[in-house]
């Protein structure tokens, strides 16, 4: 069991620093004006977003498999909790992969500072799921 929460861990790590570097470049991306700047961030994001698309889906394997190896986990609120918010997280992350494909396409519809406070989400999420996860409160 140890060894799926440790591996649990390091691919939500994984999954979070995309989630947190990701809507930066976007923030970068909105303000460049030139090809090769705007090729490059396509690039950079394609590539990000296939990392953290892979530790979001690991993530998601070693948490169900934790599950599987203590079904009775699935008694308590406090999970039920967490994975409210994870399916948050799944949301955000999703709907990062279309505002990743609005810019790539030059549709963009979204400010810089609307993706400066896009990009605080997954610190709120991540407080709430770290907090359920450690202390169990229900």
């Amino acid at each position: 069991m140890l060894w799926l929460k440790a591996f649990h861990v390091v691919f939500v790590v994984t999954w979070f620093a995309g989630l947190f570097y990701l809507p930066r470049l976007f923030v970068y991306h909105t303000v460049a004006t030139d090809a090769v700047s705007l090729e490059r961030f396509v690039v950079m994001e394609r590539r990000l977003f296939a990392m953290m698309t892979l530790g979001a889906t690991l993530a998601a394997v070693f948490g169900i498999s934790m599950i599987v190896a203590r079904p009775g986990y699935l008694s308590f609120g406090w999970l039920h909790a967490k994975l409210t918010l994870v399916a948050a997280l799944i949301v955000y992350h999703i709907w990062c992969y279309f505002l990743m494909a609005a810019l790539r396409e030059g549709r963009n519809r979204h400010s810089q500072r609307w993706f400066r406070m896009f990009n605080e989400a997954p610190a709120l999420l991540l407080i709430g799921i770290v907090i359920l996860a450690v202390v169990k409160p229900f």
